[in-house]
């Protein structure tokens, strides 16, 4: 069996997170413990992650990112700002990638392919990689809460995240993950409407059960 194949019999999408900051070990942690089988990958050699991840995240595979994305069908970013312009498009065509970025100016400076008004950051993301299908999510929820405020489902007070993108199967199979992972969603079909998730959004770090959530988004 080579390296790309997997067993008809497992339906789990591969997931490969980019970015081994803040965020990217919770990502990878809690994806593992749904099941998912998930690879790491930093900017550089995998093993100057490798011991920090065995605490951090101890089911994902650390891996050379271009080995993680090609094997992946979902690919998550996490990365820097600063660091995405870097990214070859190619290696994402035909990929689902949820972009998990924020543009913060005040804090990672200003960078002029984000500068532009009239568009969303994860559009924005989109137009640099046209072979791949963008979905926004995750960027409204701090990395110290991914874990934490996982629920089952059916729970009362479960946390809702938003999920948009233009390609609506990606942004079903996202909703699908996020839901094993402990999450509601409310989805929206345009990375133009999940312009509501950026900061200064309506529901930008809010913890909001589904109906709140929609009427937040809706409004």
């Amino acid at each position: 069996m080579s390296a790309h194949t997997r067993p008809n019999s497992d339906p789990r999408p591969r997931i490969a997170v980019l970015g081994a900051g803040h965020t990217g070990p919770v990502l990878a942690r809690v994806l593992a413990e749904a099941g998912y089988p998930v690879s790491i990958a930093a900017s550089g050699d995998p093993e100057k992650i490798a011991l920090i991840m065995s605490f951090l995240a101890p089911d994902a595979k650390p891996r050379w990112a271009a080995d993680a994305v090609a094997e992946a069908d979902v690919v998550i970013l996490a990365l820097p700002l600063h660091r995405f312009a870097d990214l070859d498009p190619d290696r994402f065509a035909g990929k689902i990638v949820i972009d998990t970025m924020n543009y913060w100016p005040p804090t990672d400076g200003v960078h002029a392919l984000f500068e532009d008004p009239a568009l969303g950051s994860s559009e924005i993301v989109q137009a640099h990689l046209p072979g791949a299908k963008v979905v926004k999510t995750l960027n409204h929820i701090g990395y110290h809460e991914l874990d934490e405020s996982r629920r089952l489902a059916g729970s009362a007070h479960r946390r809702t995240l938003g999920v948009a993108g233009d390609d609506q199967e990606a942004v079903a199979l996202t909703a699908a993950i996020l839901d094993r992972v402990g999450y509601d969603t409310v989805t929206l079909p345009s990375l133009e409407a999940g312009r509501a998730f950026q900061p200064g959004g309506p529901v930008f770090g809010a913890d909001l059960t589904r109906d709140r959530f929609d009427l937040e988004v809706s409004s």
